[in-house]
């Protein structure tokens, strides 16, 4: 029988980067493509005159976990985040990441066939079992290195993107400085034991999130597989939450000696998706167990509230000086915040403009107008608290009007 879990409030993804609220915080991420923020939400204030009880997290046995609200960003939990560890076969997101990419570039197809050379076949460790010297599809061995876990097929697509494994590790270090990994190094495809291959639960959290946003139809489509036969031999997807949580679509376990039993888990319950990083669990039941007691407690101790709903308009600010006289100071993306149970209906916000227009003070916006400019903030409130300020900036560029134009203006002002 599957198991039964609390639902959290409805969410949508939150347009703002870096910022302390008490005693949880905005993770700290570099954006790929799809997880760019808006011009105008990209950072939030931390002078807050709110502050919140903090939950507390369950007692979690495992070396280092975090625990990320993926919506908003929010770092609910963490131990030793930053702690350099083993990754074992966590490498495989980054491997998937770099695989995935090649196909959306179009340099690697899903039906294409790939050599399996000795090199891949001897690799050690959980395998695959594909055959030398025979050719199989990336999808195949797509599905071998997430559901099986092969590292015979790590080395096989590693081979076909960059000609051998070494090559395939700096691609795998240029990517993860593109993301924001500053903690990590990888040597290898597999996460097969190297004292110079490392990483942090944080900097694990930054890929995984990448992955999903990223590429959600490969991630949609392969991390929730839970068994896959190849050359007649079955295996099962070690991600057990596959079979226990029917919220929980993903993503990848590890373990080696050194290591011990790691999991990530991703579930995604009303539309609000919650990241469990967790690693060095004693026992594979319990990195199930525990990676569970964390993404459980982030849906009942915390609820998703929509502060501004997306393509808000805000305000329409006078411009003067410009070829155009006004601009929308709006929110194209939706921003949510996930605060302690029993706090949700009491959040308000207001916009506040840095402008006036002459009878209330402020500083007029004259042409020109560049993108990204701050056109005025969010303050949100909690109680009648400011909680958080959210700088609202220009998505749009506007240029120096006529010399009529300013003239007039000139005059007006």
């Amino acid at each position: 029988m599957k198991k039964i879990f609390l639902s959290s409030l409805l969410a949508t993804l939150i347009a703002t980067s870096n910022f302390v609220i008490s005693d949880f915080s905005i993770a700290q991420q570099n954006s790929t493509d799809s997880q760019k923020t808006q011009t105008q939400t990209q950072s939030a204030a931390t002078n807050s005159d709110f502050v919140f009880p903090k939950p507390v997290p369950p007692t979690i046995d495992a070396k280092s976990w975090l625990l990320i609200d993926m919506n908003s960003g929010q770092v609910l939990s963490e131990n030793a985040a930053d702690e350099r560890l083993e990754p074992a076969s966590l490498t495989k997101l980054m491997t998937a990441y770099l695989t995935f990419d090649a196909i959306k570039q179009g340099t690697l197809q899903l039906n294409q066939l790939i050599n399996i050379s000795e090199n891949a076949w001897r690799t050690g460790g959980s395998k695959m079992f594909v055959r030398v010297n025979t050719q199989v599809t990336v999808e195949d061995l797509i599905k071998g290195m997430i559901v099986q876990s092969g590292n015979d097929a790590c080395v096989a697509l590693a081979e076909g993107i960059a000609g051998n494994e070494e090559n395939f590790a700096q691609m795998m270090n240029n990517q993860a400085k593109r993301l924001g990994m500053t903690a990590s190094q990888f040597k290898n495809a597999t996460g097969l034991p190297n004292p110079e291959h490392y990483t942090t639960a944080r900097d694990l959290s930054i890929l995984t999130t990448a992955l999903i946003n990223d590429f959600p139809e490969f991630y949609k489509k392969y991390y929730s597989i839970k068994e896959f036969t190849y050359n007649n031999i079955k295996q099962p997807n070690r991600n057990r939450l596959l079979w226990l949580d029917e919220s929980v679509d993903g993503v990848k376990t590890g373990f080696t000696d050194n290591a011990g039993y790691c999991l990530i888990s991703s579930a995604n319950r009303d539309n609000r998706r919650v990241l469990s990083v967790l690693l060095g669990a004693k026992s594979a039941n319990g990195r199930i167990n525990e990676s569970a007691k964390l993404l459980n407690w982030g849906y009942v101790a915390y609820d998703s509230v929509q502060i501004v709903p997306a393509n808000k308009v805000l305000a329409n600010l006078r411009v003067w000086k410009g070829e155009k006289n006004e601009i929308t100071a709006k929110v194209n993306q939706a921003i949510n915040l996930v605060i302690p149970k029993g706090y949700a209906n009491k959040v308000q916000y207001n916009f506040v403009p840095v402008t006036g227009d002459g009878n209330n003070g402020g500083e007029k916006l004259v042409a020109p107008i560049v993108k990204g400019q701050i056109l005025g903030k969010i303050v949100v409130s909690i109680e009648n608290k400011t909680f958080m300020e959210i700088p609202v900036k220009s998505d749009e560029q506007i240029e120096q009007g006529s010399l009529w134009r300013r003239f007039i203006d000139s005059i007006l002002m």
